[in-house]
């Protein structure tokens, strides 16, 4: 039986950079510390919030290795290294797996539209040419595709699939997979938003844009679900509701990003086609976060 590559809150962890739009490491190698001092049980790197999409394949190479470098085992790494390139996804993948990362994120294909066929063979393709657990990433609000219960069934059949970043918002795609397949086939929340319904349907845990300013919360609502005390873990999810909601104001990862900048940590700025927010978004971040106690 297949173990979970976690449980618990994994952070997507931002990618920050300097005043001249690389990589800034320092600021970077503070965020996983401090992640890690918030008791996180997993990092994400190379992900949608690390702004993966606007980096070169020798960028996303080092960020991951200095990920992993740095992170030194003490939670686990799980490397994005998804592409609607399925050449391109092994190429991450093996990159990931030399670099010594824990398991892969592969987000479905995007823009080619792949039939559910073509989401199975995409992904046994990559399978079969890596050696590390793999956890599917269904966000159909960015791809353009979404998976089914059906081709999750599948999938689940191949034992280097650990389970599946759930970011669809869908709670029957979600009730029929948790029908189908095994109790070993994993299912991880991709909303902060949903954390406890989605835990009370059997996810694992979250993979959270908003532990990279509050590490503790998520770490705390999510274990809290797998202690089964639900009613406190909702609690904490209506708490935070209100600055979930502000974190998503803009489209991710601009507004965590701001939020981390406006909280005293130097994150820089964004990589075009990613912008500044407006001044009325900005607001609606400042005002939320100082009602949280995360801005003065």
């Amino acid at each position: 039986m297949r173990e979970p590559v976690f449980s618990g809150a994994c952070t997507a962890i931002v990618t920050p950079f300097d005043a001249s739009g690389a990589v800034n490491y320092e600021a970077f190698g503070s965020l996983i510390e401090t992640q890690i001092a918030g008791g996180v049980d997993a990092i994400c790197v190379c992900g949608t919030t690390g702004e993966s999409a606007t980096m070169s394949i020798r960028e996303h190479i080092a960020v991951v290795e200095y990920c992993v470098k740095k992170v030194d085992h003490r939670v686990k790494v799980v490397a994005g290294a998804g592409s609607n390139d399925t050449s391109a996804a092994v190429y991450l993948s093996q990159h990931a797996q030399d670099s010594g990362a824990d398991a892969l994120l592969l987000v479905t294909p995007y823009y080619n539209k792949a039939t559910q066929m073509g989401l199975i063979k995409h992904y046994e393709y990559i399978a079969d040419r890596v050696d590390l657990p793999i956890i599917l990433y269904n966000v159909p609000s960015r791809t353009g595709v979404s998976f089914t219960a059906e081709t999750y069934k599948a999938l689940s059949e191949n034992p280097k699939i650990n389970g599946v970043k759930e970011a669809s918002g869908n709670f029957s795609l979600l009730a029929h997979t948790r029908f189908l397949c095994g109790e070993d086939f994993y299912i991880w929340s991709g909303n902060d938003d949903q954390v406890v319904p989605m835990m009370s349907l059997g996810a694992k845990g979250v993979i959270s844009v908003a532990a990279n300013i509050v590490p503790e919360v998520m770490v705390r609502m999510s274990h809290l679900c797998l202690e089964g005390d639900y009613q406190a873990a909702a609690q904490l999810q209506i708490e935070y509701m209100d600055f979930i909601d502000a974190l998503f104001v803009d489209v991710n990862p601009i507004p965590i990003k701001t939020a981390l900048n406006l909280a005293g940590q130097d994150m820089g700025g964004l990589r075009l086609p990613l912008c500044e927010m407006t001044p009325a978004h900005l607001e609606v971040l400042r005002a939320s976060m100082v009602r949280m106690g995360l801005l003065k």
